[in-house]
Parts: C-alpha cells; structure tokens; sequence
C-alpha cells in the first residue's frame, strides 16, 4: 500500500468522521487548492519527481510550482509520520486497559507530535524516578490522600502509618517526600500543565547569556555576548546559533529565564489546591518541586530544540536562495578556456580546457621566482593562448590571485591582444572537488593543484555543472551551516539543485556522471551506466536511444527525458524542453499548419497560427499547450542571464589599498540575515550590513540583492588587525565614511543592530539590548 492509502486508512480509523481527511488538512495549511493538493499526492506516491509533476503535470496539479509541490511533499510526511505515532500511541494505551473514550478524542485532536507525546506521558514505561521509588516503597496511597485535600484529617497521623524502617521509609518526613514526588510526577505529566508551561516560557521568558569564568577575562569572537539579554520570542535564528556556537567552544554559558509566579499561579489552575485542607501546604510544596525539578527542564530542553529547529530552517532557507543564485550564475559557454590556481611559493597552475571542458594542456607558471622565471611565464601564458585559441582566461580569487590577473592582463596589453578577458572565478570547494573521487576518477594521474585549475576554468564555462561536483555546503554561500542540521541542510539543498539542474536541462552527449545523477528519476548509478553506455557506443542520436542503456525503462524515461538535450539529434525536438510524449501533439500541429516539423520550430509566424484548444485533451490543456508553444518559440533555450565579468578596480588588490569613503563595485558573495558579503577584490570580502543596502527599510536581504548581483559599494571602516570591511551600498553614507569612518553614519531604525561580524564568526546582538550587568551571571541559573 502507497503511504497516501496507509495515512489514509490509518487517520480513518483513529479521527471521528467530521474532521477533514489529511489531503484537506494539507490544503488548508498550505492554502493550495484540494484536488491540486490531492494530484500531487498521488503522484509522489507513484513514483513522480517534484520536477517532472512541476513542468510535466501542469493540467493534473492546476499549475502548482516546485516550492508549493515540496511544500506538500514535507507536510505529507510529517502527517504521514504523525498517523503512524498516534496510531502506535493509541494501541499502546489500549493495551494497557487505559483508553477511554475523552482520551481518544483528545488524541484524535492533536495536530502536532509534540501534543501527542504530552497525552502519552503518563502512560510511557517509566524509568526509575523518584516517583517510581516512592511507588516501590507502598507510598502511592498516600499520595493519593494528599492529591484528594480534604479538608480534614492529621497529616502526621497519616503519614506515620507508611513509616517502615526495612521499606526504606524510616519516618514520616520520608513518608511525605515520597506522596510529593509521585504528586509532582502527576503534576509534571499532566498534558495542559506542560503546555502552559512551555508557551510562557516561549512568549514571556528570555535567553540570558553571560562568559564562562574560563574566558570572562579573555578576549574572543563572542564578547558581545559578555553581558546579554533578549526575550525568546524575538530573538532571530542567527543569533541564536551564534550564541550556541559559543556554548560549543566553551566561551558562553546560556540559561532561560523566566519568573515562575505567574507560571505557577497559572499551573494552579489545573492542580486544585484546598487552602483549608490540612494537606494544602504538602501539595504546594509537590506543585513548586514539579515545577523547577521536572517542568521547567523539560520545558527549557524543548523550547531549546524548537529554537534550535527554527534556526535551522531560517538558516538553510538563507543558504538555499543563495545557492540558487550561485548554481545559475551566467555562463561564459562552450569556449576554450584558460584555468589559473594562484600559488606564489609553488607557482601558479594552468589548465586550458577545450568547448566541452576537455583538459587540453596544463603548467605552471612562477611569478615572484625572479626576472627569469616571470619573462619564462610570460612566453607559456602567450604560447598556450594562440595555441588553444583561448577565448577567456579564468583565476582563482584566493590568494595571490588579484595579482594574477594583473599579471595576465599585462601581458596580454603589451601583446596587444583585447579580445580575450581575464575573469576572478571563485575557489569555494574546488579543493574538496580536487581531492574527490569524482576528481580521481576523471583525472587519475594529475595533481591536486592541476585539478583545482581544470575545476576553476570549466567553473567559468558552466557554474552548474561543474558545482553539482561538489558538496553544496562547502560552496561557501551559507550562515552557520556546519551548525545546523546536517540531514535538514542536506535535503534542502539536494533539492536546490535537482531543480537548477532541470531547469536548465542536461546535454546528454557531454554531461559528466554527477550533473546527470542530478536529472530527475535517474540517480547516481544510473547516471554512471549512461556515461559507459556513451562512452562504449559513441553520442546518443535521439532521447529515445536511453531505453538502450541498462536500468532504464519506461517509467525512468518518462521523468528525465524531458530535462535531456540532444543538439542536431535525429528528431528536432530532442533538443527543446519538449517532452517525447507530446511529440505526436506538436507534429500534429505541424501537419495541421502545412509545414515541416523541423520549420515549426523557431517558427514565430506559425506559431501564432495554433489554434490551441483544438489540441486540448489526453493530459494536455491550457498550461501545456502554453508551454510547448513557448519552448517552440525558443527551443532550448537557456535561462540564465547572459555572462558579464566583474570590474574591479585596478588600484585596490589589498585590504591596505581600501580608504574610507572609496567607492566600488563589488560582487554579492553571501547573503545572511544579517546583510550581505561583497567581493570588492581584496581576497577579503566586506559586509554590507541589513541597515546599509538600502536607503529604505530592509526586512529581508534577499529582498534587496542576491548573490551573484553586482552592486555599488562605498568603504566605510577597515579593520586590518581583524581583516575585517565594512561597506555600504547607501549613498548617503560616502560623504560620512569619507569625513571619519563608520562612526558618523546613521544606522537604519530597526529593533536589531548587530555589529558587523567577521564571515565566519558569530553575528553580535543589538547594541541598544538590555543587559544584566548588576547581575553576575553566575547567579542566573539560579533564577
């Protein structure tokens, strides 16, 4: 059975019949239409792609895209999961003879797991707590005396008759203590009490955070955290990631806080206390011990995940976009290239690469090795540019690499040549591709540095498909990404660039095994039997020619074979986003019209001559037929933005070469939630912090620019001991840089006002925050 039929009959057996079946449920969260929601479902469950169902199920889905089709995907499976856990909750109650019929209703309510576990509590195989012991030692009886607060009786008296030295109860205060731990275990595990103590945590407590002694007189990364104080309910997720980054090097000590008065008298609420019985103080006394010992840990350790949980998410929901940017940044296209990995002490290495990334020649080059060594580097650079016709020269933009392109660009003015540009290319992660299998396998017999350039001159020729080669977060655009979760990161990513890649489409005949992994519905091995299957048998000559590769059937070919491009192949529509099963549609068309099919395609003239509803039926309606016409119009044609090199100025190479109130244009690197990287090449990127990109109020960088953009920045401070720039992208700042540096530029009005951060260090919190520095925080935990 599919997972929709089991979530299906599983909710049908434990929700009575009026609450709405999950697909409903799904719907209304998402606020996407039911029988969309519905198609897609049954289409995942069928082994669909997100990809194929956004491009290929248009008609099915009512035009849903691939965000709202994932967003169904992962609602889907935390209800499916939900189900499963209810269904598993509620046989283990029935079991145990507990199961009544108000329990049953509460459970069929629970929208979340979280609540689910609450109503499970009391019913969970205990481990050996105190209240446990208390049970082994006879004092349940009492307990129950004490939780009832009748309004007479003698406690003393009571208690004395649960006195037994060989139990381990040896008098009464003993006796007591027992009856109040179990009373605070029941007070603990009840499902409202935790809740309420677990929401004015989160909406009334805050997050105190203060230096160990270990580091209270030492200077680190973290000193805006010394003294620092922000209500939970406001704090942003990098913030809170920065300061559990401190927690993890032993710098920071961070504790919740929240007064328990109004907590407790809430908790009384649903623990009736008897003011006139004689057991009223007994009780009091389980409510205050449940409260600090077992509510409020457990409490602060949930609170802890969900913050932790939603940082994650904001954190690889700003990773994502970022990549997205990066992955379809603008090719140079199918030219020889030219591939420089910058090195002063072992020389620079080369690798010229032909159209199709080929490697063609590689050397190296020494620069500061003497007069010689750099007239030799000279001849190798010109010899290698006529030889190979290089089109374009591609440096890495790591170290040395400003002075690189200086070097190549000298050169290539004095020899007169102007047709061939010199472009920075990033370096992010080519060490960890150089060092790759996928590396080994291609290039077995070369070094690492030489695969490093190879990697660096094809990153110009096609940023995606040579960064699928690597593993998305040591690209170098994310925010604390190696303090999330790993497998939350990992997903979200994998899925960023499953969707590049197909939108962008695959070339069959020259696509590498890991681009080709990255086609929907064809995966790793997959990939690796179509590149042996080429290699063995020459280019493919139609899409139809994949049914010959072994693993590949029909359901295979039907979710990638849209995304693949065969230029000149034998059908003139394998190299357009046409996908093979509409083929019949679109030689109909051509048939109707009177013309070749191979003179329909491009054919605008024609084209406007379609009747489109005469070809609606069999799957095909307004959105595809809107589709094909315009994949016609244009066929193959690429999506991203046409190429366009950097200009850095060539006066500024170093962070010493940078004044204040020096106007630049910069390269968007990274965008946080905090602002934005730039590139201004130095080797060290500046901030532009969120109050500075915009002469109007930013909310969300990604707003204002992606990475990627070319923006005009001014110098406001630099910081050489911490290598650290600050810029702005506001005009109204330069003339204030210029007169004395950041310090006279007004920030934007906003609640937050961090510091500008190091990239790799923590972001700092508001400087107008409330502070605690009354309180030493060694005390805090105890509040």
């Amino acid at each position: 059975m599919s997972d929709a039929g089991l979530f299906s009959t599983i909710f049908r057996r434990v929700r009575p019949d009026d609450v709405p079946d999950p697909t409903a449920l799904i719907a209304a969260e998402l606020k996407l239409p039911f029988a969309g929601v519905t198609a897609v479902l049954a289409l995942l469950a069928g082994g669909a792609t997100v990809p194929f169902i956004a491009r290929y199920r248009k008609e099915a889905t009512g035009g849903l895209d691939e965000v709202q089709i994932r967003a169904i995907e992962e609602r889907h499976t935390y209800v499916v999961e939900l189900e499963a856990r209810r269904a598993s909750i509620r046989a283990e109650i029935e079991s145990q003879g507990k199961l009544t019929p108000e329990l049953a209703k509460r459970l069929a309510a629970c929208t979340t797991k979280a609540e689910l576990e609450d109503l499970y509590l009391p019913f969970k195989p205990k481990r050996r707590t105190r209240a446990a012991m208390a049970r082994e030692r006879g004092l349940e009886p009492l307990a129950d005396t004490l939780w009832a607060q009748a309004a007479s009786g003698n406690v003393v008296a009571e208690a004395t008759r649960y006195v037994d030295g060989e139990k381990g109860v040896p008098d009464v205060d003993a006796a007591l203590a027992g009856a109040r731990d179990i009373c605070a275990e029941r007070i603990a595990e009840q499902a409202d009490v935790r809740r309420l103590v677990r929401e004015t945590l989160a909406t009334r407590g805050t997050l105190r955070v203060g230096k160990t002694k270990q580091f209270r007189d030492k200077v680190t990364k973290f000193d805006a955290y010394g003294e620092f104080e922000e209500p939970v309910a406001k704090i942003p997720s990098h913030r809170y990631l920065a300061i559990r980054r401190g927690e993890s090097e032993g710098v920071l000590d961070a504790a919740f806080h929240v007064e328990p008065e109004p907590v407790l008298h809430g908790v009384r609420r649903f623990v009736k206390v008897n003011d006139r019985s004689p057991w009223a103080s007994e009780l009091v006394q389980a409510l205050d011990d449940s409260y600090k010992r077992l509510l409020r840990p457990s409490a602060e350790s949930e609170l802890g995940g969900e913050l932790k949980l939603r940082a994650d998410r904001e954190a690889v929901e700003v990773f994502a976009p970022n990549l997205k940017e990066l992955l379809l940044a603008a090719p140079y296209g199918a030219k020889p290239v030219l591939g420089i990995d910058p090195g002063q002490r072992t020389g620079c290495k080369c690798a010229v690469v032909d159209g199709t990334g080929k490697l063609l020649e590689h050397t190296v080059l020494y620069l500061v090795q003497g007069k010689e060594a750099v007239e030799q580097a000279k001849t190798k650079l010109l010899a290698l540019t006529k030889k190979h016709g290089v089109s374009a020269v591609a440096v890495g933009n790591g170290t040395h690499g400003r002075e690189t392109e200086q070097f190549v660009r000298d050169v290539f003015g004095a020899a007169g040549i102007r047709d061939v540009p010199c472009v920075p290319v990033s370096e992010s992660g080519a060490s960890i591709y150089s060092a790759s299998d996928i590396a080994r396998e291609e290039f077995p017999e070369l070094d690492l540095t030489v695969r490093g350039a190879i990697s660096i001159a094809r990153r110009l020729q096609d940023p995606l498909a040579e960064l699928v080669k690597v593993d998305p977060k040591s690209i170098g655009v994310g925010q604390y990404q190696h303090d999330v979760s790993q497998t939350l990161l990992a997903k979200k990513l994998d899925d960023v660039v499953e969707s590049c890649v197909n939108g962008v489409g695959v070339e069959l005949n020259t696509a590498s095994a890991p681009l080709l992994a990255r086609v929907a519905g064809i995966g790793a091995v997959t990939a690796t039997r179509i590149v042996q299957h080429r290699n063995a048998n020459g280019p493919f000559r139609s899409r139809k020619a994949l049914l010959d590769v072994g693993g590949i059937g029909p359901r295979t070919f039907e979710q990638a074979a849209g995304f693949l491009r065969i230029r000149g192949g034998a059908h003139p529509l394998d190299a357009s986003a046409v996908h093979p099963e509409r083929y019949g549609t679109v030689e109909r068309m051509a048939k109707d019209l009177g013309v070749e099919l191979g003179a329909l395609v491009g054919n605008g003239n024609a084209l406007g001559k379609v009747q489109k509803t005469r070809y609606y039926g069999e799957g095909v309606g307004e959105f595809t037929m809107n589709d094909i016409l315009a994949e016609l119009a244009k066929p193959g044609r690429d999506p991203r933005a046409s190429f366009e090199p950097p200009k850095f100025r060539d006066d500024v190479r170093t962070l010493e070469d940078l004044k204040p109130g020096m106007e630049l244009q910069g390269v968007v690197t990274n965008v946080t939630a905090f602002g934005a990287f730039v590139d201004v090449g130095v080797h060290q990127d500046g901030l532009v912090h969120i109050s500075r990109l915009s002469d109007r109020f930013v909310k969300d960088p990604n707003s204002v620019v992606k990475v990627g953009d070319r923006l005009d920045v001014w110098v406001l401070e630099v910081d050489l001991g911490r290598k650290r720039i600050s810029l702005t992208a506001r005009k109204g700042d330069a003339a204030s840089a210029g007169g004395g540096g950041a310090r006279a530029v007004m920030p934007q009005k906003d609640d937050r006002k961090p510091v500008a951060p190091a990239k790799s260090g923590p972001q700092a919190p508001p400087k107008q925050q409330a502070t605690f520095s009354n309180s030493p925080f060694a005390k805090l935990k105890g509040k």
